[in-house]
Order: C-alpha cells, then sequence, then structure tokens
C-alpha cells in the first residue's frame, strides 16, 4: 500500500510542478502552501487507512479472489473504493464497461492485457494502469500465473 501512495504522489507532485511553471492557478498556489500544522481529527467511525496485507480476507469469486479494504467517503470524497484482486490465468475480471469515476490498478504480480477505449496492451508487475473518467477499460490474465493488483476508486464530491 505504502507504494501505492508514494507512487500516486510522485506522479501527482511531478504533474503539478509542471503546471504552475506555465502559470500560477490557485491550485498550484494551495499545493506550494504550506500544510496545515496538525490533520483533522479523525471522527468516531472513520475507516482504517492502514491495511495490513497479513490481515486481508480474500473471498473466493468466479474468477479468483477478492479483498475489499474499503468503499465508503473519506473526509474529502464522495467515495473511495480500495480492493485487491487475484485474477486467474486466463479469466477477465469483468466484460469492458465504464463509469464516471477515476480509477486506478496497480499489478503487482502477473501479466494483464489492457484495453482502453479500443485499444490493448500487454503489462507486467510494477505496471500502474489510469482509466480516467468514461474511459472503456477491462483486464484479463494473460499470463502463466495469478495476476494480483490493487484497484483505487476515488469518486469526488
Amino acid at each position: 500500500m505504502r507504494r501505492i501512495v508514494v507512487i500516486c504522489v510522485l506522479a501527482a507532485s511531478a504533474a503539478l510542478a509542471a503546471a504552475a511553471e506555465t502559470a500560477r492557478t490557485p491550485l498550484a498556489d494551495a499545493v506550494a502552501a504550506a500544510p496545515p500544522a496538525a490533520a483533522p481529527p479523525a471522527a468516531p467511525g472513520n475507516p482504517p487507512t492502514v491495511f495490513a496485507a497479513s490481515e486481508m480476507h480474500f473471498t473466493p469469486t468466479d474468477v479468483g479472489a477478492r479483498a475489499g479494504l474499503m468503499d465508503e467517503p473519506s473526509r474529502t470524497l464522495a467515495n473511495l473504493e480500495i480492493h485487491v484482486t487475484t485474477l486467474n490465468p486466463g479469466q477477465r475480471s469483468h466484460a469492458p464497461h465504464q463509469h464516471a469515476n477515476e480509477e486506478i490498478v496497480v499489478l503487482h504480480t502477473g501479466q494483464l492485457e489492457v484495453y482502453v477505449n479500443g485499444a490493448t496492451k500487454v503489462v507486467g508487475p510494477g505496471s500502474i494502469l489510469v482509466f480516467l473518467s468514461n474511459d472503456w477499460h477491462g483486464v484479463r490474465n494473460v499470463g502463466a500465473v495469478p495476476a494480483t493488483y490493487e484497484v483505487i476508486n476515488v469518486r469526488p464530491r
């Protein structure tokens, strides 16, 4: 999980730095500002933010297994869904589909054939897939071993 957060933060920081060089915007100013002295206090019922691999419970599915980590509002998002999926060789997670939210997938093991808006590409461990709002997308395990990946769905307010 830390690797996902670090990768997402590095990618976001690089993109924001490039944008800030070309034009000063309220977002660029906010990113450049010092962080608050303290984080907002957790409210009763806030979801956990650390998910130890040893504590994840995988439920068998027709195509592999899945561990749901969270699927609920966060302090700044209408909904944050995070799950880990293991997809058996030759299996497709589901038919290509689209949705309004952004989705990030981080592949840890195996090989996936990734479909995005009519194009396909085969990727291996360490690959990051970003499906933007309304992209037609889907994945299929084209390797000889199970493919395991994390999925992060972000729905803004």
